[in-house]
């Protein structure tokens, strides 16, 4: 059973609820900055990574890119696991705050004000406050991660607040509660208005 976050010290602001793996890869089609958390032997670190994509349905995977400098580098490596955390608008200092600085300098999540609660089938840990969650194992790849920073992975556990995500859709209740897109410098988009176009719509 997924842990309950309200018992793991940490005050997420909404419920947590998952989502069908199958239909994981739509937390992230639209786009949005991640957030990578990672853990290794006691040690835990979280980066902003705008280059997180989905690459297939069943089993799911995604692919991320991760700088071979970085903290969340060592422990991806280490542990073979990681997770991505959809931000809402409302942590873009965060965001950003988590972009700009290394981890083995400070740590991050005290630094940025990020609670944390535990997945259920990885040991990095996820964020409260986040629109999704996508718990995921490193499918080794070494190649690819030596010349290109690509690491590919299974999700193997999926998760969303239902006041933004469920029945496999996204609905934005208000405008903090939007996923967001990094630019540069600082600067994001939030996601906009969703819209339908029917079957044919464009013969």
């Amino acid at each position: 059973m997924f842990p309950d976050p309200t018992q793991s010290g940490a005050e997420p602001s909404s419920q947590v609820v998952p989502v069908e793996l199958a239909k994981a890869y739509r937390l992230l089609n639209h786009g949005p900055v991640t957030l990578v958390t990672s853990a290794h032997a006691g040690r835990r670190n979280v980066m902003a990574a705008s280059w997180a994509m989905p690459l297939d349905f069943q089993p799911p995977k995604v692919a991320v890119v991760i700088d071979a400098r970085t903290l969340t580098r060592e422990l991806v490596e280490a542990s073979g696991e990681f997770v991505l955390n959809i931000p809402a608008r409302a942590q873009a200092a965060a965001t950003l705050d988590v972009g700009s600085h290394s981890g083995r300098a400070k740590d991050k999540f005290a630094a940025a004000g990020l609670a944390t609660f535990p997945a259920r089938e990885v040991g990095a840990p996820l964020l409260s406050g986040c629109l999704g969650w996508l718990e995921c194992r490193v499918i080794p790849e070494p190649g690819n991660a030596r010349r290109y920073d690509l690491f590919i992975a299974e999700v193997v556990a999926a998760w969303a607040d239902p006041a933004v995500f469920s029945e496999g859709r996204w609905h934005f209740p208000d405008t903090e509660c939007r996923s967001i897109h990094y630019l540069s410098g600082g600067a994001f988009f939030a996601t906009g208005e969703g819209f339908q176009v029917p079957p044919g719509g464009g013969e």
